[in-house]
């Protein structure tokens, strides 16, 4: 055998090992702060990945970020092949490192979800945002679409500066974005509206507490995502697999009111992206992407 084919041979071999060596490796896999703490998160997530590494065959390994920006990193660094992310999230990722998403979720059997404001009940605004100004206004982290993103990028439409608009503060988890407003911390905060019912329906404040002050379009909700770079077969069954979900599966392997996923592709969250650009944290060439 010439020292051409050997080389050849022996480069179909390496390949061929690293394939199936790669078939043995443990799944990584990541979901954001979805809950008030990790441990939440964990136990209403895990029963979902733990039902995607069981039909693909594999051992798995979950990762809980305590940020939504931190899953981004993993997927650029390869440190997490697939992950259950928020939708801003996921733009960065995209951005970032090339992340994909394949699915995305539906809540109550919709795919989209709203960002809002919330205060007190009672609070009067006869001119909404005009009546506000001033008032101590809390945003999430900037890493959260419907707690920073998508309210910063509205009211930059408005012509407003919230920083300069209200007494302004952001960093703030989900979980204590309501509660803030009802135990008068600040006086108006950006939530969502599935992450209001949940919180409502847990029963850890009444209907009554809070009321909507303002509310977005509808946006895409969270996505599963597939780094850059993970085998073309393997994205395609995890995908088949999130999309055969039905509604009664959903009860046993998903989060409460979570109730399977629908097809989705890095077009289906082009408004993330452009208001990403438009608040400047993206380039306007990402859109392109």
């Amino acid at each position: 055998m010439s020292r051409a084919l050997q080389r050849l041979a022996i480069m179909i071999v390496v390949a061929l090992c690293g394939g199936y060596a790669s078939a043995s490796e443990k799944l990584r896999f990541a979901v954001g702060p979805f809950q008030p703490t990790a441990g939440d998160t964990r136990k209403a997530y895990e029963p979902f990945f733990k039902h995607l590494a069981e039909k693909l065959g594999r051992q798995y390994e979950l990762v809980v970020t305590t940020d939504w920006a931190g899953i981004a990193i993993a997927l650029a660094n390869k440190q997490a092949d697939i992950a259950w992310m928020g939708p801003w999230g996921y733009v960065l990722a995209n951005n970032e490192g090339g992340a994909q998403a394949i699915a995305t979720v539906k809540y109550n059997g919709k795919p989209t979800y709203h960002s809002i404001i919330v205060a007190r009940h009672g609070t009067k605004f006869e001119k909404w945002p005009d009546d506000a100004k001033g008032l101590r206004m809390s945003f999430a982290d900037a890493g959260s679409t419907s707690g920073w993103l998508i309210p910063t990028h509205w009211f930059k439409t408005q012509g407003i500066d919230p920083k300069s608009y209200f007494r302004y503060r952001d960093g703030a988890s989900h979980a204590a974005q309501v509660l803030s407003v009802v135990n008068e911390q600040t006086d108006l905060a950006t939530d969502f509206d599935r992450n209001l019912n949940s919180i409502i329906e847990r029963g850890a404040i009444k209907p009554g507490d809070v009321k909507i002050v303002w509310q977005s379009e509808p946006l895409p909700n969270d996505p599963i995502v597939v780094r850059d770079g993970l085998d073309p077969a393997l994205t395609k069954k995890v995908q088949e697999i999130v999309l055969a979900i039905t509604e009664e599966q959903a009860l046993t392997v998903m989060p409460k009111n979570y109730t399977g996923w629908v097809m989705a592709t890095h077009a289906d969250y082009k408004l993330i992206e452009e208001a990403g650009v438009s608040v400047g944290r993206l380039r306007p060439k990402a859109v392109a992407r």
